[in-house]
Protein backbone atom coordinates (compact mmCIF):
# COMPACT_ATOMS: atom_id res chain seq x y z
CA UNK A 1 0.00 0.00 0.00
CA UNK A 2 2.77 2.25 1.13
CA UNK A 3 4.53 1.70 -1.99
CA UNK A 4 1.73 2.60 -4.63
CA UNK A 5 1.01 5.70 -1.99
CA UNK A 6 5.04 6.53 -2.40
CA UNK A 7 5.16 6.14 -6.51
CA UNK A 8 1.73 8.38 -6.84
CA UNK A 9 3.59 11.50 -5.11
CA UNK A 10 6.39 10.75 -6.89
CA UNK A 11 4.58 10.68 -10.56
CA UNK A 12 2.72 13.95 -9.20
CA UNK A 13 5.62 15.68 -8.52
CA UNK A 14 7.11 14.48 -11.62
CA UNK A 15 4.03 15.71 -13.63
CA UNK A 16 4.58 19.23 -12.07
CA UNK A 17 8.23 19.29 -13.99
CA UNK A 18 6.88 17.75 -17.71
CA UNK A 19 3.71 18.94 -18.16
CA UNK A 20 4.26 22.54 -19.08
CA UNK A 21 7.21 21.83 -21.05
CA UNK A 22 5.46 19.38 -22.48
CA UNK A 23 2.61 21.27 -23.23
CA UNK A 24 5.14 23.77 -25.65
CA UNK A 25 6.93 20.52 -27.21
CA UNK A 26 9.68 20.95 -24.82
CA UNK A 27 11.71 18.31 -22.48
CA UNK A 28 12.32 19.76 -19.25
CA UNK A 29 15.68 20.51 -19.76
CA UNK A 30 15.18 22.34 -22.90
CA UNK A 31 12.59 24.57 -21.35
CA UNK A 32 14.83 25.29 -18.50
CA UNK A 33 17.08 26.92 -20.91
CA UNK A 34 14.56 28.54 -23.12
CA UNK A 35 13.23 30.22 -19.53
CA UNK A 36 16.85 30.59 -18.56
CA UNK A 37 17.50 32.50 -21.85
CA UNK A 38 14.58 34.83 -21.31
CA UNK A 39 15.51 35.61 -17.99
CA UNK A 40 18.73 36.66 -19.23
CA UNK A 41 17.83 39.12 -21.94
CA UNK A 42 14.70 40.55 -19.23
CA UNK A 43 17.19 41.34 -16.95
CA UNK A 44 20.31 42.78 -19.23
CA UNK A 45 16.79 44.73 -20.45
CA UNK A 46 15.98 45.65 -16.89
CA UNK A 47 19.81 47.04 -16.38
CA UNK A 48 18.87 49.39 -19.33
CA UNK A 49 15.99 50.38 -18.90
CA UNK A 50 17.54 51.39 -15.22
CA UNK A 51 20.62 53.34 -16.87
CA UNK A 52 17.81 55.37 -19.32
CA UNK A 53 15.94 56.27 -15.56
CA UNK A 54 19.26 57.68 -14.95
CA UNK A 55 20.45 59.24 -18.51
CA UNK A 56 17.63 59.86 -20.48
CA UNK A 57 19.01 59.77 -23.46
CA UNK A 58 21.06 56.51 -23.21
CA UNK A 59 19.30 52.98 -24.11
CA UNK A 60 16.00 54.78 -25.25
CA UNK A 61 14.55 52.22 -27.16
CA UNK A 62 17.02 49.13 -25.88
CA UNK A 63 13.85 47.63 -23.32
CA UNK A 64 11.02 48.22 -25.28
CA UNK A 65 12.39 46.86 -28.43
CA UNK A 66 13.90 43.98 -26.17
CA UNK A 67 10.41 43.00 -24.44
CA UNK A 68 8.74 42.80 -28.46
CA UNK A 69 11.33 40.77 -29.56
CA UNK A 70 10.72 38.41 -26.72
CA UNK A 71 6.97 38.41 -26.99
CA UNK A 72 7.13 37.65 -30.50
CA UNK A 73 9.35 34.49 -29.83
CA UNK A 74 7.62 33.61 -26.89
CA UNK A 75 4.46 33.04 -28.68
CA UNK A 76 5.84 31.34 -31.84
CA UNK A 77 4.66 27.71 -33.03
CA UNK A 78 3.79 25.73 -29.59
CA UNK A 79 3.70 28.36 -27.45
CA UNK A 80 1.33 30.36 -28.70
CA UNK A 81 -1.12 27.57 -29.15
CA UNK A 82 -0.85 26.93 -25.30
CA UNK A 83 -1.00 30.58 -24.91
CA UNK A 84 -4.10 30.50 -27.17
CA UNK A 85 -5.23 27.61 -25.14
CA UNK A 86 -4.82 29.01 -21.86
CA UNK A 87 -6.61 32.59 -22.72
CA UNK A 88 -9.90 30.31 -24.09
CA UNK A 89 -10.16 28.80 -20.30
CA UNK A 90 -9.74 32.15 -18.87
CA UNK A 91 -12.35 33.42 -21.08
CA UNK A 92 -14.44 30.65 -20.57
CA UNK A 93 -14.32 30.42 -16.87
CA UNK A 94 -14.84 34.24 -16.58
CA UNK A 95 -18.35 33.96 -18.33
CA UNK A 96 -19.66 31.69 -15.76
Amino acid sequence: MLHIFLYDVAMSIRGKFTEHPASVDETYLEHMRVAAGFSSELAKAAFCAAIHAVFPWRHCTTASTKVHELQAKMTAGARAQEERLQHLELVTVGAD
